[in-house]
């Protein structure tokens, strides 16, 4: 039977922002928490000593890492109920000015970073026949359209279709999954430390350089969404019996899925019928 009350979460990107608050948020009703980051000592300190709270070192690029800091979780509580995807960054810039290296880099943190730690933690779900994987998405991630966010979206949209499919194939072990979409919350991923700007310049995009680097450094600590709440919110949804499949986090996380949601419909009705009319 699956425990509803003092799971073990297991948390990436811990060290700050929205995976502290998660950390903390699932401590403070009673859950024990495997708290990972790459500095285990700055995690330590930011998630606080517990006997409920083991900081493990874990760079999510790394299999080595990710294998070792499940061991150590299984050593320490046995069980991982929940796995939260949360690590990641932002690489901000128009697709022809950052380099190659840079968007393979964002995709290895944001895609494979998650798939390495899944993998890391997936033997042991099976074994339990229970558990459940939590991935945050973005709202880049199902809408797109945004300046800037060409990598980021897509390592955002390849983990949407990689968690999509993955449920199917691991629903007989008993194991659920939920996307989370979060909208703009005041998180470090804006900060200096999270965002990396590209390696390139190229002079047709430099007046839209000088209006829209300025307008994403100045959204940094101003943006709308409180990451406490999200956390507190996104415990009580992973606490469901049957959890969801997708959860918009924020309301305006919302008006942009509804948003798409029409935009799609518009492009499917104008063509409706030649679309049909392919067949043999």
């Amino acid at each position: 039977m699956e425990n509803t009350i003092g799971k073990v979460w297991f948390i990436t990107g811990a060290g700050r922002g929205m995976g502290l608050e998660i950390a903390k948020a699932a401590l403070a009703v009673g859950h024990k928490v495997v708290a990972a980051g790459r500095d285990v000592n700055r995690v330590s300190e930011a998630v606080g000593k517990s006997e409920n709270a083991l900081a493990v070192k874990l760079d999510v690029t790394k299999s080595s890492d990710a294998e070792l800091a499940v061991k150590l979780a299984l050593e320490k509580f046995g069980v991982i109920d929940v796995l939260v995807n949360n690590a990641g960054n932002f690489y901000a810039g128009f697709f022809e000015e950052l380099s190659m290296e840079q968007i393979q880099n964002q995709i290895n943190t944001n895609l494979f970073g998650q798939m390495i730690v899944t993998r890391a933690v997936l033997p042991q779900m099976r074994k339990q026949h229970a558990g459940h994987i939590i991935s945050i998405s973005s709202t880049a991630g199902l809408v797109g359209g945004y300046d800037y966010c060409t990598a980021y979206a897509a390592s955002k949209f390849a983990v949407e279709g990689w968690m999509d499919t993955l449920r199917v194939e691991i629903a007989p072990f008993g194991i659920k999954t939920t996307v989370v979409n979060p909208g703009f919350f005041r998180t470090g991923l804006l900060e200096p430390g999270s965002t990396i700007w590209p390696e390139n310049s190229i002079k047709d995009y430099a007046e839209r350089n000088t209006q829209l680097r300025p307008y994403w450094e100045s959204m940094n600590g101003k943006q709308g969404g409180d990451p406490t709440k999200l956390a507190k919110a996104l415990v009580t949804v992973a606490d469901q019996p049957e959890p969801p499949l997708r959860w918009f986090a924020g309301a305006d996380a919302i008006a942009e899925g509804e948003r798409r949601i029409s935009e799609l419909q518009s492009q499917i009705n104008p063509y409706r019928e030649l679309s049909s009319s392919l067949a043999i």
